[in-house]
């Protein structure tokens, strides 16, 4: 299997946005590689953004992002009230903020909703990143859900067992909300890494999976 790293120039600050339809997206999508990155990286900036999220679940987001981001040099986060479920059909406000975000953030990466995902404000999130960022390097990150939409990714990041167990525990600690959802379980949560660490041959057996639709060495 080919790997490659990152161009993170050490005197740089290297800046991360990542995107996500609802409150928990971001942590299940690439919580772990975020975890990662902030420890492997020196000088970090991440722009961590909600799109739609309620009283009740903002709080939980705002809290989990804060404990995601920890170790980052500077972190902003933003959580939006766009309407749950109804995405496409409020698109040109959403299209509106993101042409917003492009002249306020030009990231080194982005995270984003994989392209074929079947929860329709995810698709309007990843199509508004490709339209938005037409010239970064985007990862789309992908969300266990009742609608089995896994696919087979194209790019992976390996982690630790101490990473991937402590993306989990975040995750159950941070979204009491969702306990009731039968798939918002520990065994889910690991056993998608665990397929996904079988799929790149990691050593620690645990791995997040990406879309990658272009990349430059």
């Amino acid at each position: 299997m080919l790997k490659t790293r990152l161009s993170v120039k050490k005197e740089s600050v290297f800046k991360i946005l990542c995107l996500g339809a609802h409150s928990d997206d971001i942590e299940i999508g690439c919580g772990g590689t975020i975890l990662r990155f902030l420890e492997d990286t020196r000088k970090t900036e991440v722009h961590w953004i909600i799109l739609g999220a309620g009283e009740e679940r903002a709080i939980e987001a705002k809290k989990s992002a804060h404990l995601f981001l920890e170790r980052a040099t500077e972190k902003k986060i933003i959580i939006r009230d766009f309407r749950d479920g109804f995405f496409p059909y409020i698109g040109a406000e959403i299209k509106e903020y993101f042409e917003e975000l492009k002249r306020k953030i030009d990231p080194d990466l982005i995270f984003t909703h994989h392209r074929n995902d079947l929860h329709q404000d995810h698709r309007l999130v990843s199509e508004l990143t490709w339209n938005t960022f037409r010239n970064h390097l985007i990862f789309e990150y992908e969300i266990p859900k009742y609608d089995g939409d896994l696919g087979s990714p194209n790019f992976f990041v390996h982690l630790s067992e101490r990473l991937s167990k402590k993306k989990v525990e975040l995750l159950l600690g941070c979204f009491q909300s969702q306990a009731s959802n039968h798939w918002f379980t520990e065994d889910t949560f690991l056993s998608t890494l665990r397929i996904r660490g079988v799929e790149s041959n990691a050593t620690e057996k645990y791995a997040e999976g990406f879309y990658c639709r272009k990349i430059i060495l």
